[in-house]
């Protein structure tokens, strides 16, 4: 089944996330990926949904795992897109 992560957080609040990273400078993998997808061509709004449904898939982990913020695991996950293996 797609990972759903609507439970946890919905888009909305995923893209202000993103957009707080990306604000921060942190983590730096995100305006990287950023940068990698609109230079392969993905619209950037369409890339920010990217990184978002990367975010979540790194929060639901969280959920699971019941541990903290894991950015190893994160940067793989943005390190993946476009592609989403986790939902698969």
């Amino acid at each position: 089944p797609m990972a759903d992560t609507t439970e946890f957080f919905d888009e909305q609040t995923l893209l202000e996330m993103v957009d707080n990273q990306l604000a921060d400078g942190h983590p730096l993998q995100v305006k990287a990926t950023l940068m990698r997808l609109v230079m392969k061509g993905t619209p950037r709004d369409e890339a920010l949904q990217y990184i978002a449904c990367a975010l979540g898939a790194e929060l639901m982990a969280m959920e699971a795992d019941q541990g903290p913020f894991n950015l190893t695991r994160y940067a793989e996950f943005l390190d993946s897109l476009p592609e989403m293996p986790w939902a698969e």
